[in-house]
């Protein structure tokens, strides 16, 4: 399509062309929008995913060069070919970064849009699963509402190039490149529709239709099933982290967790009672393993209630008493509630008597402002007035349909399936956004009640800008094999790749036993925690666990509480209670991670190329990631010790392969061995550990043995220096469950290390806030890469006392 015209506007490049208008918008000098019509004007409809900015805008030029526009901003220069509109995105020095095929990369191909109609001849068929309740209408008239496009979105990715992001889903993909993915809400899948570069980019389609993304035989693109135009963002960095913060820029902060999020989180499906609960809770005190939050799964309401926010009063008889119980013993709890409710129940009918339910006149309609208004009302009265602190916000996809029968449908069909039923109760342009506004309607209700409780909200289900409503979402209902380990790691990585923050996994995985009628109830431990392979596979996913943002255990068919898995003394005991501890000692590194998430657009777990781009090695290394700027994890993914039937494996070396990513030296964390980077080692991988290294120049903060995140009686700070190279570290506190960091009310000490002048340095603390402690004793233990090439090193070690004010320590 040929360019016939063009014009500057105040603020981008409008293009005419023969079939169609584009605009380019620069939001930053590195973040360009893109949209193109074949409409008279562009799309006015307000965006989920962006959030509107007064700092959007940035100086721009346009060069004519014949046959050629160049539009520039300080950091991206996008060529234009004016006789195709082919795009080509370069840096500002020259360097190619993508481009479109040579012929044009953009398709618009028109499509009716359907919608139902819900009248007396409509009938409700309802039903009951392993995934809950669900009601689905029949005999439903369709009629055409409106047109809209079909669009493709094309790019000739380059020799080399790796690409990761567009969510959390079920295949253990890592590097997208010869892959190909449909992106839509279901159980397993959680959409973020955003692709990162190793060649510096990132593209974030807003859309909100089914989406497919490939590359292979049938091309390279990304296409969306039903939109009023083409919109998307071409995200320049050229570093991971710049590319997220421009994702962030755009789609909006990640605003804080409360520090207990950051501890040990129970859970099971599921606590039945009251009594339970608290009891289990004693159990973990008693025990001396620390705990910060329990989790209450779903039909903790009356009978067959469904949906109701409300507890059961005969097993939950005080729920004010059981909060104040559980607050007693320095625990949090979490409550599942549903999007779908029975039509008996309470909330069922105050959200129909003002019309807000979606056609199947059982799932609440959160596209309208005021029933979500009326949803956090309910769940204020029912669970937020008691004291409940957190929500687990279930079955975000409601309208998944192909979870039934013994044989898996295929990928195709399975797409089919669910965004046909999707489609039924919502407009097929935004059916992969309800999630999105189910935790908006959350967030902004939450944060109207109270600035003292921060929201906590573990969704199933995630979209583009679903992480500015305090979310974090899990990947399903997995089921406990050691094929499902292996593949958490990569949809892990992925989703965080997209740049939303907070992803975790249900530990030990939610389906055990095998069930052959159901297809996804396919786990290898028919005994579950009686099967020594189960308690092996479980441990090496507590290990995994421990280094993702929140750390919980979850699912069925068999008990999950630590001591189901033998008693102090047994070796999978001990490995549990060693990570459960490990994980509370380096809360204060990562709780200083989390406000680098809030104030610099952080990511936490990282995937190598985050740190090491540069390093094609790493392009493919789907079961390793980095945990801050300090860890290299390496979770063991293969059974060493025991089969299923806790039949004894023979002969398995309790080793595994690492690669140590070049540029660095590295510690073991274990041994204090360091190694050069740039290599693979084989490292010792017992069942009371995995591989963990810490990159030289690194300084991590640790704390001591711990009940719970808040826990002051052992409040010594323990930092270790890993020498080399020179490192820097800010430390962060502050009152651990309020918004009151937004206000300023918070403490930074930043800290670094001189390799060259073998000096530490503790500013002069920035900050305070409420109950600061004004003094706290320090440990500082310098690791020096010469001392740790000896069979057994020794730290250098200095102790001090911190007041505030500047230390500087020669070592």
């Amino acid at each position: 399509m040929p360019i016939v015209n063009y014009h500057a506007a105040r603020d981008g490049l409008v293009l005419e062309t023969t079939e169609g208008r584009m605009r380019l918008t620069p939001y930053s000098d590195s973040v360009i929008r893109v949209q193109y019509t074949l409409e008279a004007d562009f799309s006015t409809a307000e965006s989920l995913m962006i959030v509107r900015n007064p700092e959007y805008g940035a100086v721009f030029t346009i060069k004519d060069s014949g046959n050629e526009l160049s539009f520039c901003t300080s950091y991206v220069t996008i060529r234009i070919d004016k006789r195709t509109c082919s795009f080509a995105y370069y840096d500002s020095k020259g360097k190619l970064l993508t481009k479109e095929p040579s012929r044009g990369g953009k398709t618009l191909v028109p499509i009716d849009v359907y919608k139902s109609l819900f009248d007396d001849d409509s009938r409700l068929e309802t039903g009951q699963g392993a995934d809950g309740l669900r009601v689905r209408a029949k005999k439903i008239q369709r009629t055409i509402d409106r047109k809209a496009y079909r669009t493709k979105l094309a790019f000739e990715w380059a020799n080399g190039e790796a690409l990761y992001g567009l969510g959390s889903h079920e295949e253990g993909m890592f590097n997208l490149r010869g892959q190909h993915q449909y992106l839509y809400q279901q159980n397993m899948k959680a959409v973020v529709p955003v692709l990162m570069s190793t060649r510096g980019y990132g593209i974030l389609v807003d859309s909100y239709s089914l989406m497919k993304f490939r590359d292979d035989a049938f091309g390279s693109y990304l296409g969306t099933d039903v939109d009023d135009e083409m919109d998307y963002y071409f995200i320049y960095g050229p570093e991971p982290d710049e590319i997220v913060r421009g994702i962030r820029f755009i789609t909006g902060k990640a605003p804080m967790l409360p520090k207990w999020a950051y501890g040990y989180v129970q859970s099971k499906e599921r606590y039945e009672s009251q009594h339970e609960l608290i009891e289990t809770v004693r159990e973990y005190r008693s025990r001396q393993l620390p705990l910060d939050g329990i989790v209450l799964d779903w039909q903790s309401w009356t009978g067959e209630l469904w949906g109701q926010k409300t507890l059961d009063p005969e097993r939950f008889p005080d729920p004010k008493k059981m909060m104040e119980e559980l607050h007693r013993l320095n625990v949090r709890l979490m409550v599942s509630i549903w999007p779908i409710m029975n039509t008996n129940s309470d909330n069922h009918k105050e959200m129909a008597a003002q019309g807000f339910m979606l056609g199947n006149q059982a799932t609440y309609d959160a596209f309208r402002e005021q029933a979500r208004e009326l949803y956090w009302k309910q769940a204020y009265e029912g669970l937020f007035s008691n004291g409940v602190d957190a929500w687990w916000c279930d079955c975000t996809e409601p309208f998944e349909a192909d979870w039934k029968g013994a044989v898996k449908p295929e990928p195709e069909d399975r797409m089919r399936i669910n965004t046909e039923e999707s489609k039924l109760y919502l407009d097929p342009e935004w059916i992969n956004a309800y999630s999105l506004l189910h935790s908006r309607g959350i967030y902004e209700g939450q944060r109207r009640t109270t600035d003292r409780k921060r929201v906590v909200n573990l969704t199933r289900s995630a979209y583009g800008g679903q992480h500015r409503y305090g979310t974090i979402t899990w990947s399903g209902d997995i089921s406990a094999t050691w094929d499902t380990l292996r593949k958490q790691i990569p949809d892990g990585l992925n989703f965080c790749a997209a740049g939303s923050p907070y992803w975790t996994t249900d530990i030990g995985a939610f389906f055990v036993q095998n069930k052959p009628e159901l297809w996804f109830w396919d786990g290898d431990y028919d005994a579950g925690v009686d099967d020594l392979g189960y308690r092996e596979l479980y441990v090496r996913w507590f290990q995994y666990g421990a280094f993702l943002p929140m750390f919980r255990s979850h699912g069925t068919d068999t008990p999950r509480e630590v001591w189901r898995f033998g008693e102090p003394g047994e070796p999978f005991y001990d490995a549990l209670a060693a990570f459960l501890r490990l994980r509370y000692r380096l809360l204060p590194y990562i709780y200083s991670l989390a406000y680098r998430i809030y104030r610099d657009d952080y990511t936490l777990t990282r995937a190598l190329p985050f740190d090491f781009r540069h390093d094609s090695r790493t392009y493919d290394i789907q079961d390793q990631f980095m945990f801050g700027p300090a860890l290299l994890v390496n979770p063991v993914t293969r059974p060493m010790y025991y089969d299923v039937g806790s039949t004894p494996l023979e002969g398995i070396l309790k080793t595994r392969e690492v690669y140590l990513p070049e540029g660095c030296k590295w510690f073991d964390f274990w041994s204090q061995r360091v190694y050069d980077g740039g290599q693979t080692v084989e490292a010792e991988a017992p069942l009371e550990r995995i591989p963990l290294y810490v990159r030289s120049g690194s300084i991590l903060p640790m704390g001591d043995d711990i009940q719970y995140a808040d826990d002051q009686t052992q409040a010594d700070l323990f930092i270790r220096i890993y020498g080399g190279q020179s490192g820097s570290f800010d430390y962060y506190e502050d009152e651990g469950d309020n918004y009151g960091y937004e206000d300023g009310r918070f403490a930074v000490t930043s800290m670094s290390w001189d390799e060259e002048r073998r000096i530490f340095i503790m500013a002069e603390r920035k900050g305070s806030y409420p109950g600061m402690q004004s003094q706290r004793d320090i440990q500082v233990l310098l690791l020096d890469p010469e001392d740790s090439l000896n069979d057994h090193p020794t730290p250098v070690t200095r102790q001090v006392s911190y007041t505030g004010s500047l230390i500087e320590l020669t070592f």
